[in-house]
């Protein structure tokens, strides 16, 4: 019988359980005593945090990773967002991936004004005194590496803080670093 769980990344820690270069990582089985086998549904980079999904049943990883299941992540960014750069956003923008230029898929995107209470107030990235931030909602069905920094970065917002909040019907309830075991994916 397999076993499903979600899980609230925090930020400092890779989407994985095995790390093989000398410098030492703070690694998902750190958090939580997750049975042999389990793996990570996708990844948050080292930087970013929210949720996480994890299981035993590799057929599982192939469905969430499928491009019909959302994945809605809040992104802060450097300076005030303009409306202009949220429409380019949705409209999709050029990226690089894996050294070729990339367009972007259509999605959603909206600025955001208040924040739901499990992101927490995180690490603090900066004093308010080297300039303003603001949040995005950006939602996709693609994820390419670091695309969501990539494409803030390319409509002239840099992403400084970035947070997992849905994948599918499934939100971000836990505090950082909790672990919910769950019968199954309600996605």
């Amino acid at each position: 019988m397999h076993q499903h769980f979600l899980i609230h990344k925090p930020h400092g820690y890779l989407s994985q359980f095995i790390y093989e270069k000398k410098r030492h990582k703070k690694l998902l089985g750190e958090l939580y005593n997750f049975p042999e086998g389990t793996m990570a549904i996708g990844r948050l980079d080292e930087d970013s945090e929210g949720l996480l999904l994890l299981t035993t049943d590799g057929m599982m990883s192939e469905i969430v990773r499928s491009q019909t299941i959302e994945k809605e992540y809040y992104a802060q960014v450097d300076g005030i967002i303009t409306q202009e750069a949220v429409e380019q956003l949705k409209n999709g923008v050029e990226i690089g991936f894996k050294g070729i230029r990339y367009t972007t898929k259509n999605c959603e995107a909206k600025l955001l004004n208040k924040l739901p209470d499990s992101i927490g107030d995180g690490r603090r990235i900066r004093e308010e005194r080297h300039g303003p931030t603001s949040w995005v909602s950006i939602t996709l069905t693609e994820g390419k590496f670091r695309q969501v920094r990539k494409m803030t970065a390319a409509v002239g917002f840099p992403t400084l803080r970035l947070v997992r909040i849905r994948v599918g019907n499934i939100s971000l309830q836990l505090k950082a670093g909790e672990v919910l075991e769950v019968d199954k994916f309600n996605l």
